[in-house]
């Protein structure tokens, strides 16, 4: 097992003791506080997660799966959220998400292989005179086409090499992944 897989099921571990004695009604509790902590579900978690609660790990992962509010791998350090609301819809959101899995080489729901970006499809950002509208982390962009999405994108690529940040590809863990 991979060094940081071990260090994920440590904090999932300590997260699981100071919840001893917990049931089945704390499994999203429980799923809340990982994600908070880990910034995603791993497959070690969910496991981790079935057996102190004795559930079964399809139950946890069904509950998991349900909920869009829980994500099964690591945030970018970008996250773009494009709009699909109608307002932005209409106004052409479609090509512009079409655009930036182009662009970053992902579907919606994943993440770059170098940890920059992720790309999530969200139903209202709440800006509908601005649409078509995406939100790179906390910044928002307003009529965005897709001729734009590579400057964006850019722009954030220099701001993370500004700041150090690798641009080499990130380690999956395959074990992880597979099992």
């Amino acid at each position: 097992m991979a060094q940081h897989t071990l260090a994920r099921a440590s904090s999932v571990e300590n997260i699981l003791a100071r919840h001893s004695g917990a049931g089945r009604d704390h499994l999203i509790p429980l799923l809340q506080e990982i994600q908070e902590a880990e910034g995603f579900l791993s497959r070690v978690a969910l496991r981790l997660v079935a057996a102190h609660l004795h559930l079964p790990e399809s139950k946890v992962y069904g509950v998991a799966t349900f909920y869009n509010q829980f994500r099964f791998q690591a945030r970018g350090s970008f996250p773009i959220a494009v709009c699909r609301g109608t307002a932005c819809h209409v106004k052409g959101s479609a090509s512009v998400l079409a655009a930036l899995e182009r662009e970053l080489r992902i579907a919606a729901g994943g993440t770059t292989r170098d940890g920059l970006f992720s790309l999530e499809v969200v139903a209202c950002i709440g800006a509908c005179g601005l649409a078509p509208v995406i939100a790179v982390g906390d910044d928002y962009h307003a009529g965005v086409t897709p001729s734009q999405v590579p400057g964006i994108v850019d722009r954030y690529r220099r701001q993370a090499q500004e700041q150090g940040r690798a641009l080499e590809p990130v380690a999956v863990d395959a074990e992880e992944m597979l099992a």
